[in-house]
């Protein structure tokens, strides 16, 4: 048979095409040999293999074989029975990766928002698990400052002046600080900052708005609120803590493709996820 030819197989009543050369990744294994007519198990019928097996759980398996890449989704649990499905197979390579579960598994990642009001200003403080989320945050996040004429905190607008954007304080690659409000400069002149968050296009300048913001955008990214509560009540610092489920990064698979390869490989990480 031709690499390329279509197979089609039906697993378990769930019907699938691929090409031969994708059933060939791993010259060993039972599927490489089912398409060279050399495993008696698979019956060819009316132009399909027949597989009495999980249907469902192939899936997994044939996106494997077109990414060499193990990428499950956050609520995926039959890690032993998905073992199972590839030792039967003989995709060894891929049998081990989900031997180890905890390389596969989502991790809950924790985000900590903290935010206090001093006189006409909003200090924000924005901790997190995962450097990456910050990061991204962090682009999202613009703070810009002007001078602007004594109407100070309530002023719903920028000055018409034009506003300089400011970098964000970062303490550290978990961490990140930035303000809000206005401050006494002198005559009837103030020092304003403004917050805006991308995808909104607004600029705040009061505090309990970009706090709304803030928050609405981390839910509309996946977070969810599990507490709130006042870190000190003398500086009134509040504090919101967030959790979401980190879908691990995915598992790349090395094939060495020398002819007559066991397709033993290693894994290694892949860069296609970022910071979710």
């Amino acid at each position: 048979m031709s690499s390329r030819e279509v197979v089609v197989l039906s697993v378990g009543g769930v019907r699938f095409v691929t090409r031969a050369s994708t059933l060939q990744q791993f010259p060993e294994s039972r599927l490489a040999r089912m398409v060279s007519d050399d495993d008696w198990e698979f019956k060819l019928v009316n132009g399909e293999f027949f597989v009495d097996r999980d249907g469902a759980l192939f899936s997994y398996i044939m996106d494997f074989l077109r990414t060499l890449q193990v990428s499950l989704p956050t609520d995926f649990s039959d890690y032993q029975r998905l073992q199972r499905e590839a030792e039967f197979y003989g995709l060894y390579p891929l049998a081990n990766l989900l031997s180890q579960e905890h390389l596969l598994k989502p991790r809950v990642e924790i985000l900590e928002v903290r935010f206090s009001l001093q006189e006409m200003q909003a200090f924000f403080r924005i901790f997190g698990s995962c450097s990456t989320t910050i990061e991204a945050l962090a682009e999202q996040i613009t703070v810009f400052t002007g001078q602007q004429s004594g109407q100070g905190w309530n002023s719903p607008f920028p000055s018409q002046k034009t506003l300089v954007p400011l970098p964000l304080e970062r303490p550290s690659h978990h961490d990140m600080v930035f303000l809000c409000g206005t401050e006494y400069s002198a005559g009837d002149q103030f020092v304003a900052r403004y917050v805006s968050i991308k995808p909104d296009e607004r600029k705040l300048i009061n505090g309990t708005n970009v706090l709304g913001l803030l928050l609405d955008t981390l839910l509309k990214d996946g977070f969810r609120l599990i507490s709130t509560r006042t870190v000190t009540s003398d500086e009134k610092v509040e504090c919101y803590t967030f959790e979401r489920m980190k879908r691990a990064a995915g598992l790349a698979i090395m094939v060495n493709q020398t002819p007559g390869s066991s397709g033993v490989a290693q894994p290694r990480r892949s860069q296609v996820q970022k910071g979710k």
